[in-house]
């Protein structure tokens, strides 16, 4: 059941973030009839437009971000005279008078969102209070970063929780947009397969991988006060941890997936000043190869020295039941030598084998789920090779492969912000991260930070186009493990 606003107020919208992907997102689902007719989205942003000059900045951010294959000048037309536009500065509340004269009655609903920096929430909320945008039926979507520790987050969610309830919050990862991080779900939990393994007697390990090969990229003043460990482990590689790991929801319904997630936040076993050594490894990219091209290192990148990871390499674990004793090997990193984010299950070989006497090698079943950047679920199984076998039976493994991509060629591919516009809208926070959740995971990884600041740990430099510090490879390998690469 949907509960769909009639109004909509973007913020930052001549942004990166807006151009490239909440734009394009809007007119994607407004051009497939998904958008009511009488939906009003507010642009607005420090930017000196009116409404017609926005609009004419909108087309050309639509020319330029959407597939040609979906741009309609008709479907364009409609959508553009959607939006209306209003020149605002959010450290202003006195302007935000202009916003509500744009959205008029607001009784059936309003989606908010704030794709501007954190430092501009306090204002922001403070402005749609004073403007009579904040009651009941709105809702208040934020981007990431929610702050770069516990402390800060926490600070973050009290200014906007004084206005808006929990309720009315959605909190972004655009991750759990992602067709494939959703199919997670489905592959566990609606298929007999797997359920009666997923645990610590069918599962050895897990490995969670989303390596990049860019640099720096256009974001050198926020990477560097983040770090790879906060950037990408601290929100999307941890939400992918908590699908694998959690247990089945009651209901495929917001408040019981999330509990359940959070379960798993609160599962993982603190990584301390002792245990950082041993679990833990970070880098730092320098020159080398990438893409064929000679890259600079970070340094060189940055202008100046800096001990900002861009390479993390985690042993996790989780401490319940399910999971007592199978390790999460979790890494991320910048120019590395291919763009993957993928989940790698290995299940425990089988317990006696009847081929060892002929010379037959058995190893374990694997599942791999591949996120991008081709949506793929692949199945490693154990056949034996055609022939006479005179000599021993010889086994090899292959792989089942189901390509998403493949399977649903009949279907309209759509990017993650059009699934979260659209639950923003609708009113759906499923995909969408609660606060608990978010201070779960600053606990986790503030432990974290606090061992390496504690132990005085420094980012070892790796070449640019290799998998990272030879230290990672040696994280797995203590343990019999190889990355898959």
């Amino acid at each position: 059941m949907t509960n769909t606003v009639s109004t909509m107020i973007l913020f930052g919208s001549t942004g990166d973030l807006s151009q490239r992907m909440l734009l394009p997102s809007l007119y994607g689902l407004d051009a497939d009839g998904l958008l009511a007719e009488d939906l009003r989205i507010v642009c607005t942003s420090r930017s000196d437009f009116d409404t017609d000059g926005f609009r004419n900045f909108a087309e050309k951010s639509l020319d330029r971000f959407v597939a040609p294959d979906r741009l309609n000048d008709e479907a364009k037309a409609k959508f553009l005279a959607k939006l209306s536009y209003a020149t605002v500065d959010i450290t202003d509340p006195t302007q935000f008078g202009k916003l509500a004269e744009l959205c008029g009655p607001v009784e059936k609903g309003i989606a908010i969102y704030l794709s501007t920096a954190p430092s501009l929430f306090e204002g922001a909320i403070a402005g749609l209070k004073q403007a009579g945008l904040a009651g009941p039926n709105s809702r208040l979507a934020l981007e990431k970063p929610l702050g770069h520790d516990l402390a800060s987050s926490d600070h973050i969610n009290d200014a906007v929780l004084k206005v808006f309830s929990e309720k009315q919050v959605y909190r972004i990862d655009h991750y759990l947009g992602k067709e494939t991080v959703q199919n997670l779900l489905t592959l566990r939990f609606g298929n007999a397969l797997f359920e009666p393994l997923w645990n610590s007697k069918g599962i050895d390990h897990v490995q969670i991988s989303v390596a990049e090969t860019v640099g720096l990229e256009g974001r050198i003043g926020y990477f560097d006060g983040s770090g790879s460990l906060r950037d990408m482990i601290q929100s999307h590689i941890l939400q992918l941890v908590a699908l694998v790991a959690m247990e089945p929801p009651a209901h495929m319904e917001a408040t019981a997936v999330r509990d359940e997630k959070v379960k798993v936040f609160r599962a993982l076993r603190p990584i301390n000043n002792d245990s950082v050594f041993t679990h833990t490894v970070t880098g730092q990219y320098g020159a080398g190869v990438s893409g064929g091209k000679e890259v600079a290192g970070y340094i060189d990148e940055l202008g100046q020295p800096s001990d900002t990871e861009t390479f993390v390499a985690i042993k996790a674990h989780v401490d319940n039941w399910r999971w007592q004793g199978v390790p999460f090997y979790i890494r991320t990193g910048k120019r590395l030598p291919a763009r993957r984010s993928e989940i790698v299950v290995q299940f425990k070989p089988v317990p006696h084998s009847i081929f060892s006497s002929s010379g037959g090698i058995l190893q374990p079943n694997k599942l791999r789920i591949v996120l991008q950047p081709d949506e793929t679920i692949q199945i490693s199984m154990m056949v034996k090779e055609p022939g006479l076998d005179r000599n021993g039976a010889h086994m090899r493994e292959v792989w089942l492969d189901l390509s998403l991509t493949d399977v649903f060629k009949d279907r309209k591919r759509r990017i993650a912000y059009e699934r979260l516009m659209l639950d923003l809208i609708e009113g759906d926070a499923t995909l969408f991260v609660r606060r608990d959740e978010v201070e779960a995971q600053w606990v986790w990884i503030d432990g974290i930070r606090e061992g390496w600041k504690a132990n005085s740990m420094k980012p070892k430099t790796y070449v640019s186009g290799t998998w990272g510090p030879s230290t990672a490879i040696a994280l797995a390998e203590r343990d019999g493990v190889t990355w898959y690469d």
